[in-house]
């Protein structure tokens, strides 16, 4: 320990040593444990429920190992469905992204422009999205057309939230320091408002991401694009739910790796949020 002394009379002054910040490893063990342990025993309740105590009929959900099983023979299909799937899903997301933060940029720009559509994008996110499946075929055709629609109208109505929420609730004291600057609309903006309603904003974008692999599903159950949801459907529709149940799984794992990759992408675009506002 360090004994502290009195400073004399012209003395100089010792710098006083500051303890430097301890830097973690860049990937914790618990960050790839914990989601490992979770996963077994997820797998580990399935084959309970369906092979342990036979609690539910096979046909209806079938066993991890036939699952892994119809997996691991049609890979040669399930794969490339993935692939399309996947594409499926960012597209739309991005598309959803896009238009969700100018639509919310609207709303919290002009009191009047929310009152007057804010009522129909609630009305918009409140149907059923399953009931415009058939409606987006005659309206759009067949093709990437339908998934993408599904995909968008799943996932724009948390971004648009979020993004007018995050605009409209700038902290107070950083409006003021932008006032006190004389800064311009555009500047105050760019400088403080945007930066301050990202947080906000990916908040929205991680509840949309999850949305987007369900709107890609949903859409091509009407399309004629061979992704995992035109294989679920072909599968199931010929008694084969172990393959269709393979097919679920993929679409899982797709979502929690897309979901992984945008917590990265906030965690690198926005560093100071994790330091400041989190002790995790």
């Amino acid at each position: 320990m360090t004994q502290l002394t009195e400073a004399r009379p012209g003395a100089p002054e010792e710098p006083v040593p500051t303890a430097r910040p301890r830097r973690g490893p860049a990937v914790r063990p618990a960050a790839v444990g914990l989601p490992a342990l979770g996963l077994v025993i997820a797998v580990a309740a399935w084959w309970l429920v369906t092979s342990g105590l036979h609690l539910v009929h096979p046909v209806a959900l079938p066993p991890p190992q036939d699952v892994a099983r119809s997996l691991a023979s049609t890979t040669d299909v399930l794969l490339p469905a993935l692939g399309i799937t996947t594409w499926m899903t960012l597209a739309g997301f991005l598309l959803s992204a896009a238009v969700g933060v100018l639509i919310g940029m609207a709303l919290a720009a002009s009191r009047r422009v929310e009152r007057m559509f804010a009522p129909l994008l609630v009305a918009v996110n409140a149907v059923p999205k399953i009931a415009f499946g058939p409606l987006l075929v005659v309206a759009v055709g067949f093709g990437q057309k339908p998934i993408l629609t599904m995909v968008f109208l799943l996932c724009f109505f948390p971004i648009v939230l979020s993004t007018a929420t995050g605009l409209t609730t700038t902290p107070a004291d950083l409006a003021e320091l932008g006032r006190s600057l004389n800064a311009s609309w555009w500047q105050s903006f760019r400088k403080v408002r945007f930066p301050a309603a990202l947080p906000q904003i990916f908040v929205g974008l991680k509840v949309a991401m999850p949305l987007a692999a369900i709107g890609a599903v949903i859409g091509e159950f009407y399309s004629d694009r061979p992704g995992l949801g035109y294989q679920i459907l072909q599968y199931n529709g010929v008694g084969d739910t172990a393959t269709a149940w393979a097919a679920i799984v993929l679409v899982a794992l797709m979502s929690i790796v897309l979901y992984a990759v945008l917590s990265l992408i906030e965690r690198l675009a926005l560093p100071w949020v994790r330091a400041t506002t989190s002790a995790r």
